[in-house]
């Protein structure tokens, strides 16, 4: 939706292709008994990049949807009786922060300030670049701060610079999870996530995530885009090096230019012939992907006291759970989870006197996917849950639906079931990554988790930006 509101902006005639029922791909929503559950994405942050792209097309957030800043931005739970919240602001996490480590207050707002500095660069020289190849950065400005980025050192070492407190460092590490990597495989490049977290904080929109795409899709109607629905393609028609049309079961949309959406491996591996592909089978089984996700959308028939609207359980030890992702394939045996309680802010969302919760475990992208493995971390999940809070919350149940690798594989086509895309690596970065312009074909381009800038709503969102900008530059605008 991103690149198609862009090519619209520059003239083109454009249709959105879509193959559900609704727009949104991973951050789709449903209704149930009552229940409204955001599918995928439930965190909000960068909002200034949610703001810059309403901006750049004459409207703003606000006239969408209303955003509330959380205060506490999260709760991490480290075992029974033992959780810290985070505060909603810089002052407030300097002060938690010196309560866990002496003198690491003013350590935080150093680190904060080179954060800012990654984050601001990033957001203005490095996301918004279509990053072809290295040649695309190699200007003395984005040299100069290449270095200043922490482009080779790992995450784990650097925030070790700083801090020593193992609660410290944890909180520090849990937004490398959204990145699909590990701080010991993560530049310290994205510190910058830290920015994002304590600095520019943790945001809800009134009504659900969903609110983000019924925006865009307004947004995208009133510069004439058109959307169909229910239509999965199956095929292109290719001459002269170009695609002139692509297919659904009973339909075709002639086209001057394509861009892809979907799932690049499956665009690339299952609906382009052989000989336009442009990566192989082995390139991609080379590929480090961020996790899956074990989900579950979960309806109480009770108010819950312990909770906050996003909580962490962190009481077992993430190593080997981390292993498990991305050493030896395989599941954990005590995972860590998240638990984003909807209704401790937005009681629209469930009946009164409900809770509405989405329950998420990170897992290795292809392995088995069962009914029994599901049930099995369901009653394993619960039982923590009530052990850590104090509440019985497994008999209050009223509805309950799963979600992991062969759903994620349904809907969307993922690649190996995975749900965030490629892990965000120092040899996945930027040109590193598969190319947002087909060699093989000179009007295909792509967009979204598996290209530049890599996963997350915000990047999504400049991801089409990028897109739609470098179709506007290389073929021109107006077509159709």
């Amino acid at each position: 939706m991103a690149a198609a509101t862009t090519l619209a902006s520059h003239h083109y005639d454009v249709t959105v292709i879509e193959k559900n029922a609704t727009p949104g791909g991973r951050a789709r929503k449903f209704v149930a008994d009552g229940f409204t559950f955001d599918m995928g994405p439930s965190w909000y942050w960068m909002p200034d990049v949610i703001e810059s792209y309403f901006n750049r097309f004459g409207s703003q957030v606000s006239d969408f949807y209303t955003l509330k800043r959380l205060d506490p931005s999260y709760k991490i739970f480290f075992g029974k009786d033992d959780s810290i919240s985070l505060p909603g602001s810089i002052d407030g996490m300097v002060d938690l922060f010196e309560s866990l480590e002496t003198g690491s207050g003013i350590k935080l707002r150093k680190f904060l300030s080179e954060a800012e500095y990654k984050y601001t660069v990033g957001m203005t020289e490095f996301v918004y670049n279509p990053s072809y190849t290295i040649l695309n950065y190699l200007s003395p400005k984005l040299a100069l701060s290449g270095l200043r980025m922490h482009l080779f050192t790992s995450f784990y070492s650097y925030i070790r610079r700083f801090f020593k407190n193992p609660r410290i460092l944890q909180m520090l590490e849990f937004p490398i999870l959204f990145l699909g990597g590990t701080a010991r495989s993560t530049p310290a490049m994205y510190s910058l996530m830290n920015y994002g977290d304590i600095a520019l904080g943790t945001w809800y929109p009134m009504g659900g995530m969903y609110k983000i795409i019924e925006g865009m899709v307004n947004l995208a109607a009133s510069k004439g885009v058109k959307f169909e629905y229910n239509q999965p393609i199956e095929g292109f028609d290719i001459a002269n090096g170009k695609i002139t049309a692509a297919r659904t079961a009973d339909s075709s949309f002639s086209a001057g230019v394509i861009v892809g959406s979907a799932d690049y491996h499956h665009i690339e591996q299952t609906l382009l012939p052989e000989a336009f592909r442009q990566y192989s089978p082995a390139y991609w089984d080379s590929r480090v992907l961020s996790p899956s996700a074990l989900i579950y959308y979960i309806g109480i028939n009770k108010k819950l006291k312990n909770l906050e609207h996003h909580n962490l359980f962190f009481d077992q030890d993430f190593e080997p759970h981390a292993d498990t992702i991305y050493k030896n394939p395989s599941w954990p045996e005590n995972p860590s989870f998240y638990v984003c309680c909807v209704t401790a802010t937005d009681t629209s969302q469930a009946p009164d006197g409900h809770e509405n919760l989405f329950v998420l475990v990170p897992v290795a992208p292809g392995i088995e996917d069962t009914i029994e493995i599901r049930e099995h971390y369901y009653s394993l999940l619960m039982d923590r849950m009530e052990h850590i809070t104090g509440e019985h919350i497994k008999e209050h149940v009223v509805f309950k639906q799963s979600y992991a690798h062969k759903d994620f594989e349904r809907d969307y086509h993922a690649y190996k079931g995975n749900a965030y895309g490629l892990a965000n690596t120092l040899r996945q970065t930027a040109f590193l990554k598969p190319s947002l312009r087909s060699r093989k074909l000179s009007n295909l381009f792509y967009t979204g988790q598996l290209t530049v800038p890599g996963p997350g709503v915000p990047p999504a969102l400049i991801s089409g930006q990028v897109a739609g900008d470098e179709i506007a530059r290389i073929l021109g605008g107006g077509m159709k």
